[in-house]
């Protein structure tokens, strides 16, 4: 008499798969983290002040860095400084098709004052109605 070869089913899970597909992950996303963070240095002014309410636009960010160079979020090369011509146009743009689209400046601490109206007159002429200052609170 022979004794059978049963095969038992197998009560294992393979996970090798789910590892691979882990690490594909892991990796695409060390690689796309670094460039969401884009943005230009600037040292904002502490005050204090009440946050903005939330809004479905996201908002144009006008900055102006120590040098008094200009940095538009929007478009191509957000960390090239544009002149003033290109902001204008930009902006100019964005307002014509999006109206309710907020318009926020960001200056540093160590610009010109002058420098930081300037955007603002610059916003005023491209059709912007109304403008905000972005600040940063106070260390307690």
């Amino acid at each position: 008499m022979r004794l059978r070869n049963r095969k038992r089913p197998m009560s294992e899970i393979n996970v090798v798969p789910y590892i691979d597909v882990m690490l594909v992950l892991l990796i695409i996303f060390m690689i796309t983290a670094p460039l969401l963070s884009q943005g230009v240095k600037i040292d904002l002014p502490q005050v204090p002040s009440e946050p903005l309410p939330a809004s479905d636009n996201d908002p144009v960010i006008i900055s102006v860095d120590a040098g008094g160079n200009f940095f538009i979020n929007y478009g191509e090369n957000q960390d090239q400084p544009v002149t003033p011509e290109v902001l204008v146009n930009r902006v100019g743009a964005l307002v014509k098709y999006r109206p309710e689209l907020p318009v926020l400046v960001k200056g540093d601490a160590g610009v010109n004052y002058g420098r930081v109206v300037q955007v603002m007159a610059l916003l005023q002429g491209a059709g912007v109605s109304g403008m905000g200052l972005i600040t940063e609170p106070p260390e307690q």
